[in-house]
């Protein structure tokens, strides 16, 4: 057998030699530093009392399409002043945030004091946070390639990670999640994935449970694991003997996801509940404003102007409530497809409920395409799809700063007016048009980590029978 060969039992899946290991990474760091490059514009040459670039910030953060959350937020959060997130923070009566506390969740907000930590303007805090945040896009294209070859050029290559890399602090979370399918798959160590499947499975929980600690949504990928476990994996073959489900399995996975999630919380909330609670309250609060560029806001105009509350607080029912069927609709297509095929398909059924969210929730943040990306690496979708998404996402990228600058510069701003508008037209429903396509395209598709052996149907009731030998 070869050394590519997987556990006994398995049939081999190729692999990436470390060498276009190296080279794949190599070609995602460039991609990184294009980006940074990108926002770095924004930056200097001069710097106020606040460290506020300038000069003209305001109008050049739109104008020249270089805007970043963390260069923006370097003022408004006591991010400037170095104070230690949440414990001595708050959310007052008009919604703003103060004392320290940011609008993510805690690793995030760990991540943000420490970018800042020895920053003393916008574009070293700039500087500081894509120096802790590059190795996680590295790691990711690693894990990406190991996973799935070439295919991962998807993501080390891909345009929004040059727009969005340091945009916002996706990265961490971004590497989370994809680390939680790779314990899955590939295992770790000498044994890898020939270690158990529930061993494998409680790993891929802690990472999920620290993916929501950063960002939230690797939370959704938790009910699909669980049926992964309680099903038993490719063919059902690592069920406890003796067991058609290992229910005690899936309970555990769901527990250990909780309960990392749980003790990364729980030291803020004891220190400064009130200023841990306050961007759990701030998100909740949020509207879906022209900020927000959800469906919501387009679909519903004009009701959706923020100070029609009653419109809003309408929102704030039904997108939850929409959200959560799509979840509820994308697991049960993947227990069909598990009493087909034999195999619970936990990957495109998470690449699944993440269309779900970014389509039905309320706010729709141009970086959360980062969070998209490595699904088109994960799943055998077409490439039809994957093109016209980053077309609709460039559109909405580009578009929608230069948009903002011109409401800015009170210029003429209408659909009929100019490019901008319309480009935003474009990225808002044409995302949304690919992303309904796209969460039925995923449920029928295959996934890329898995070799065809271990995911082909099953001639007999829907189960594989034992994995055929590897050739020698």
């Amino acid at each position: 057998m070869t050394a590519a060969a997987a556990a006994p039992g398995r049939s081999p899946v190729a692999r990436l030699g470390r060498a276009a290991l190296v080279v794949l990474t190599l070609l995602c760091g460039l991609t990184l530093l294009i980006g940074f490059a990108n926002k770095d514009r924004c930056t200097g040459p001069k710097f106020d009392s606040w460290g506020r670039s300038e000069p003209g910030f305001d109008e050049r953060k739109y104008a020249e399409v270089c805007y970043s959350d963390i260069q923006f937020l370097w003022i408004g959060r006591d991010i400037d002043r170095h104070v230690f997130p949440y414990v001595h923070g708050g959310i007052n009566g008009k919604g703003e945030l103060y004392g320290g506390t940011v609008e993510y969740p805690v690793l995030t907000g760990l991540l943000i004091w420490a970018g800042a930590l020895f920053a003393h303007t916008d574009a070293e805090f700039l500087l500081a946070s894509a120096l802790i945040m590059a190795p996680f896009g590295l790691v990711s294209a690693w894990l990406l390639g190991r996973l799935s070859r070439w295919r991962a050029l998807i993501w080390a290559l891909s345009p929004p990670l040059v727009l969005y890399a340091f945009h916002n602090w996706e990265l961490p979370v971004v590497a989370c999640a994809v680390a939680a399918v790779y314990v899955v798959h590939r295992g770790w160590g000498k044994r890898g994935p020939s270690r158990p499947l529930l061993h494998r499975a409680l790993v891929s929980a802690v990472l999920l449970g620290l993916g929501f600690a950063f960002k939230l949504y690797p939370a959704i990928f938790v009910l699909p694991l669980m049926l992964y476990v309680l099903t038993g994996g490719q063919g059902g073959r690592e069920l406890p003997a003796g067991k058609r489900r290992d229910i005690a399995g899936m309970i555990k996975v769901g527990l250990v996801a909780l309960g990392t999630a749980t003790a990364v919380n729980l030291p803020f909330a004891i220190a400064g509940f009130d200023g841990w609670l306050a961007s759990f309250v701030f998100q909740g609060q949020r509207k879906a404003d022209i900020t927000a560029n959800s469906i919501w806001f387009w679909g519903l105009r004009p009701g959706s102007d923020p100070q029609n509350g009653t419109v809003h607080a309408l929102i704030g029912v039904v997108s939850p409530v929409l959200v959560f069927a799509s979840f509820a609709v994308a697991c049960v297509v993947g227990w069909f497809r598990y009493q087909r095929e034999g195999t619970y398909p936990w990957i495109p059924v998470s690449a699944a409920m993440l269309c779900g969210f970014l389509l039905l929730h309320k706010v729709h943040s141009p970086q959360y395409t980062l969070w998209l990306v490595p699904m088109f690496v994960l799943v055998n979708l077409r490439w039809g799809w994957v093109t016209a998404y980053f077309i609709a996402d460039l559109a909405m990228g580009v578009g929608i700063f230069l948009w903002f600058a011109q409401i800015a510069a009170k210029q003429p701003s209408g659909i009929y007016e100019g490019f901008a508008a319309q480009a935003v037209m474009i990225g808002v429903w044409g995302r949304a048009a690919l992303l309904v396509g796209m969460f039925i395209a995923f449920l029928s598709a295959q996934d890329t980590v898995s070799d065809q052996l271990d995911s082909a149907p099953s001639p007999v009731g829907g189960r594989l029978g034992p994995a055929l030998p590897s050739p020698a």
